[in-house]
């Protein structure tokens, strides 16, 4: 008979693919409204665009690796990446405050940037070992 082992959920699991969904949910956004975002953010069409595909690259990326990379990688990126986007979101306000027209590009290129490096650092992250308690069972 078959030992079936049941793969453990954590709230930092629930977290990371939460994360990742959020970024293909504002990768829908950017792409079936970038005509009127870019309007609204001062940026050309093509910038929402391209900035939708790369949340959605990261997005799919960040949601396909959760079983694979450590939860503490995970971790780390997230921290990473939402300080990045706290920080340019200021940025592109204080520039926006004082009359640059800037400050839009600036946030949707962050947009359309981190979440490819995100990505990218996952993919080249170390794999997580599975321990003999944690292996999935593979025989039928």
């Amino acid at each position: 008979m078959a030992q079936v082992v049941a793969s453990r959920v954590t709230r930092q699991t629930v977290g990371a693919i939460a994360d990742g969904a959020f970024k293909v949910l504002l990768a829908a956004v950017c792409i079936a409204g970038a005509a009127p975002l870019g309007r609204l953010l001062g940026t050309p069409t093509w910038l929402m665009v391209v900035s939708g595909v790369a949340l959605l690259i990261g997005g799919g990326i960040e949601i396909r690796y959760t079983r694979s990379r450590s939860m503490r990688t995970y971790t780390r990126l997230m921290i990473a990446y939402d300080s990045g986007w706290v920080l340019t979101a200021l940025t592109g306000l204080l520039m926006a405050r004082q009359g640059s027209a800037a400050g839009g590009e600036v946030w949707m290129g962050y947009q359309t940037a981190a979440p490819i490096v995100f990505a990218a650092l996952l993919i080249a992250a170390a794999p997580v070992q599975m321990t003999s308690g944690t292996q999935r069972d593979t025989s039928a």
